[in-house]
């Protein structure tokens, strides 16, 4: 058999899978060519045998395992021709059969709608459960002939030749997409001078045989750029330069690693480089997640004109609405990622530690890494130099910059993305453009987005991930930097949990959102009015105990879902509940948690958490958020408590979208500590850098009369 293997609808390689084994052979993405240049075609005369080592350079690079495929493929076809809607493998694969139309995200491709040959009710996907990167299965006539894996930016694709109409490379099949002929010419690595001489390592790839001057994808990043050139070698391929440069002190480029606060400049002059070459056409976008996805809304704060489109993926916000002080508390959770950028290569063996309880119990937090990894990271030392928003802080906060951002961006993000605040910000900044100019698509992700159905034992449905992003970027970019004029859907899609399925709106947060509030009120009470009577709930808080938040260190993600039922037995941990809802009701957007509290420490930290409260009792996480005390009326200024005195909170939740189902119930919890989240706030009202003390504190939550608390969801607060 003879199978096609795609990435982003570009054929990569042929896999043969014959008696006596299975053979390979590729295509070179620099030359694009299968062979030497005489004999450019697929042979399988030619074609080598596929090694392990080179099975796993293909799961490394497509998420799919040729060799497994093939070893597995009996059982695969036995699968498909089950009775059973879910099948667990025998190498412990769990399988669930889903609407095969799912594949193509509420865009049908023409192929499928227009195909005759064979009965489209006669084609079936089996989705993988209960793992990342899945690898779903398409059958058609009972017979499996494509293996499929979503990802963040790519979707590779493994079809027997002649059957891609019945997966997502069908979604290719577009005659205004530009099309991938070009072999890539790398022009060289160039040190380019910023405006204070700091000289910055970027690498240029351009298409060959190009006849004209060409856009430019531009990515900037501090994990090595050499690493990034073949995942964005499809956009060379298909007519862009591609633009790749380490950012300040990282890797080849010179300077001070000193996170977030060059990038405004630094992006602002690199484009104006780009921009001068004779190469580029004067049109440049942005791509890349995380740091590179702040990055590009740095560079579009200076207000650069050449700048075109951006395309944000989980992107990174500012200094105390994101990272790394989040509500103005020290984020623990971004331990690990401060490890692996300790040195000027990206090391994340870093992360991977057994001992992160004992590391993050360290004091003074100043002088963890020292005590941990054996010598100070001046960029943390930095950090904990800055108690409160100054000069420094403001020079990383792209979002003080909503005049000058005018790029058009596609923004791609989760609810369970530990920089999904970041996210938040980067949809005020586009809430005015419009429609055309903005493309939001939310889904049931963490911060690797759109990788997995099952988070932390929480199911998110067999709908949860897309095949569509990178279709959806490419045709972004050949819209905004080539002028094609793409139909890119609707402005706004987001993923609804409870019932587990997309919707589309032409604004986020949706129209139809609507307005709720919930009022805390006496016997652990969420109720729609507020209560005439006064009155206060009181707990404990510890800093030597503190509540958990329900994560893996290690693994780098801090916003994923979880069971918090158990937490919830805690005595620092107050409970706010509603009655159970008699029919269902969808919550899209973010909620402002607004309530009065004393505190008799100096100083306290506030964790407010929203759950969906299912009949048996389990509590999923939907969102939290974060406030430090001592900023409650500002993040540029420190204001001590009043041991005693009753004062009045407010802070904004992460975003989600969720249906609550009959039955089911919404509650708030508050309380003071996120261990693994947030390092627990001493209490002392000392500097939180270099304190060793802890103060036990006394916490009320007041609700009714003089002290409506409350949650609010609702446009008044969007």
């Amino acid at each position: 058999m003879k199978f096609l293997l795609y990435r982003s609808g570009i054929h990569d390689a042929t896999i043969f899978f014959r008696e006596d084994g299975v053979y390979f052979q590729k295509r070179s993405w620099i030359t694009y060519e299968w062979g030497t240049v005489r004999e450019n075609r697929i042979q399988e005369a030619a074609a080598q045998v596929l090694t392990e080592k080179k099975a796993k350079e293909f799961e490394e690079k497509y998420h799919i395992h040729p060799l497994l495929i093939w070893e597995r493929y009996s059982e695969y076809r036995k699968m498909i021709k089950s009775k059973q809607n879910a099948v667990k493998t025998s190498w412990g694969a769990v399988y669930e059969k889903a609407d095969h139309s799912m594949l193509f995200c509420g865009l049908p491709s023409r192929t499928t709608m227009t195909g005759k040959d064979t009965p489209q009710h006669q084609a079936a996907l089996w989705v993988e459960r209960e793992k990342k990167y899945p690898i779903d299965v398409v059958a058609v006539q009972g017979k499996p002939v494509a293996f499929v894996s979503p990802s963040r930016e790519n979707c590779s694709v493994l079809v027997e030749e002649g059957m891609e109409k019945w997966t997502p490379v069908a979604l290719w099949d577009d005659e205004k997409i530009s099309p991938p002929r070009y072999a890539a010419e790398h022009l060289g690595t160039f040190m380019v001078a910023m405006r204070d001489g700091v000289k910055l390592a970027t690498d240029v790839w351009l298409p060959q045989k190009r006849t004209n001057p060409v856009p430019v994808i531009f990515v900037r990043t501090p994990y090595g750029r050499l690493s990034y050139v073949w995942q964005y070698a499809t956009f060379i391929q298909r007519g862009y330069g591609l633009v790749i440069q380490d950012t300040r002190g990282r890797h080849d480029s010179e300077g001070e690693w000193l996170p977030k606060f060059y990038e405004r400049e630094d992006g602002d002059d690199t484009l104006n480089w780009i921009a001068a070459q004779h190469w580029c056409d004067g049109n440049i976008g942005m791509i890349g997640a995380s740091y590179s996805g702040y990055v590009q809304w740095a560079a579009a704060a200076s207000g650069n004109p050449h700048l075109k489109a951006l395309v944000s993926i989980v992107t990174a916000g500012s200094p105390f609405i994101d990272i790394p002080r989040k509500g103005g508390a020290f984020v623990s959770g971004m331990l690990a990622w401060t490890f692996a950028m300790a040195e000027k290569q990206f090391r994340p063996d870093n992360m991977e530690r057994d001992d992160w309880d004992e590391v993050l119990r360290h004091r003074p937090i100043k002088d963890i890494p020292k005590k941990a990894l054996g010598k100070e990271i001046p960029f943390w030392n930095e950090w904990m130099r800055h108690s409160r928003y100054d000069d420094f802080w403001e020079k990383t906060d792209w979002s003080r910059y909503k005049e000058k951002m005018k790029v058009p961006a596609m923004i791609i993000s989760g609810w369970f993305d530990d920089n999904g605040m970041g996210t938040t910000e980067a949809l005020e900044m586009v809430a005015e453009f419009a429609a055309e100019d903005r493309k939001i698509i939310l889904g049931p992700w963490m911060h690797q987005a759109n990788t997995a159905r099952d988070l932390q034992g929480v199911s998110l449905g067999n709908h949860a991930l897309r095949y569509d992003l990178d279709v959806l970027i490419q045709k972004w970019f050949d819209k905004k930097l080539k002028k094609i004029n793409h139909d890119m859907g609707p402005a706004a899609e987001y993923y609804v949990l409870g019932e587990n399925r997309w919707h589309q709106a032409t604004h986020w947060p949706p129209e139809d959102a609507g307005r709720f509030t919930w009022y805390l009120g006496s016997g652990s009470a969420l109720m729609e009015r507020p209560a005439e009577e006064e009155g206060y709930k009181e707990y404990g808080y510890d800093p030597e105990n503190p509540a958990p938040h329900l994560i893996d260190v290690s693994e780098n993600e801090m916003g994923v879902p979880a069971n918090y039922k158990e937490v919830e037995q805690r005595e620092d941990v107050l409970v706010f509940t509603s009655a159970p809802f008699a029919e269902p009701v969808t919550i899209a957007g973010d909620m402002i948690v607004s309530f009065y509290a004393s505190s008799s420490a100096r100083d306290t930290d506030w964790v407010v958490r929203i759950t969906d409260v299912d009949p048996e009792g389990n509590s999923m996480k939907l969102a939290d958020g974060v406030l430090r005390a001592r900023f409650r009326e500002g993040f540029d200024k420190e204001v001590l408590l009043e041991p005693g005195k009753v004062e009045k909170y407010e802070i904004r939740t992460s975003k989600f979208a969720n249906t609550f189902q009959p039955g089911h119930r919404i509650r708030l919890t508050i309380t003071s500590s996120a261990e693994n989240f947030i390092f627990p706030n001493s209490n002392t009202g000392n500097d939180p850098a270099a304190d060793i003390e802890t103060v036990p504190a006394v916490q009320r939550i007041y609700y009714g009369g003089r002290y409506p608390s409350k949650i609010v969801f609702g446009s008044d607060h969007q």
